[in-house]
């Protein structure tokens, strides 16, 4: 009926440092994500497909965030941390869901760029309002197949002897460890996900960065290159982050088994915080708004 989470007992960190440290990590989050939906609401200069999709995102990111951090933090203050079994499940169905839209989303924004700094001309034709609505709907609703298919499958499966997991939320890699089935098949369809959740946006992804960069190559003038290139640079960065933590241990769990704890640290806490900081920063019309926001206030 319940399992308990390992979490970070494996440390010799007092758990009330990682505690305080993550807490705050997650109220900058909050702060931040919350922060970017706001101003991409009320500023009028913001209402692009850009900012909208840069809206979902933050909107992907709290949803998120606010899916393990509690949790855990409540876990560091305990020395029983456990969790029930249908808690469990939905916990593991909304990671599975959030980080599939995510990849979708990311692919979506890089799409975007590519048409508008490829075609402008066909830009405000391609993008428009109803289009950008109907993909982000896609975005979400192709989460949903394998986070409610995979979660079912998982679940079904008798979870005899320990039902100690090794991580501080309930993931997919460390609950197929305590299934004492045979879970051959549910790891190759796991496979066939992870492919087509990660890599075919990240293909997408990277295909429109390779037409963006010739395009901006191209530019005669350097002032031209500049500002194309800085209209990108942020959801560029933000992508990295993102593949080079949650895209690959969800790709090669077994590979990062040893490090999979850090590895997820970084992808359910320190991603979520940087992306609104990287976007502020790296923008100029977002830093404009802010301005605008504290400003009148």
């Amino acid at each position: 009926t319940y399992f308990t989470l390992q979490g970070f007992s494996h440390l010799d960190v007092p758990q009330v440092f990682l505690f305080v440290g993550i807490l705050l990590m997650f109220l900058i989050t909050m702060t931040g994500n919350f922060l970017i939906i706001i101003v991409a609401t009320a500023h009028p200069a913001l209402h692009t497909p850009m900012y909208y999709f840069l809206k979902n995102l933050a909107f992907i990111e709290i949803c998120f965030t606010l899916d393990i951090v509690p949790k855990m933090l409540v876990d560091l203050l305990l020395e029983t941390k456990v969790i029930s079994f249908s808690a469990c499940a939905l916990q593991l169905s909304l990671v599975i869901l959030l980080i599939s839209s995510e990849c979708f989303l990311l692919g979506a924004m890089a799409y975007d760029r590519c048409l508008a700094i490829c075609h402008p001309l066909h830009y405000v034709v391609r993008m428009n309002r109803s289009v950008c609505f109907h993909v982000v709907v896609t975005c979400w609703i192709a989460g949903i197949a394998p986070s409610v298919g995979l979660t079912s499958w998982l679940f079904s499966f008798p979870f005899c002897g320990s039902r100690e997991v090794e991580h501080f939320f309930c993931d997919i890699a460390p609950l197929l460890d305590l299934a004492c089935s045979d879970t051959h098949l549910l790891k190759l369809h796991l496979f066939m996900a992870t492919v087509a959740i990660v890599w075919i946006p990240f293909a997408l992804t990277a295909a429109s960065y390779v037409q963006i960069t010739h395009t901006i190559l191209q530019m005669p003038s350097a002032e031209g290159r500049r500002k194309a290139f800085s209209t990108c640079a942020a959801h560029l960065v933000v992508v990295t982050l993102f593949y080079s933590t949650a895209g690959l241990v969800h790709f090669k769990s077994s590979l990062w088994a040893s490090r999979r704890k850090l590895v997820a640290l970084s992808y359910t806490v320190v991603t979520p915080m940087l992306n609104p900081i990287i976007y502020s920063l790296r923008n100029t019309e977002v830093r404009r708004a802010l301005r605008k926001t504290f400003g009148r206030r």
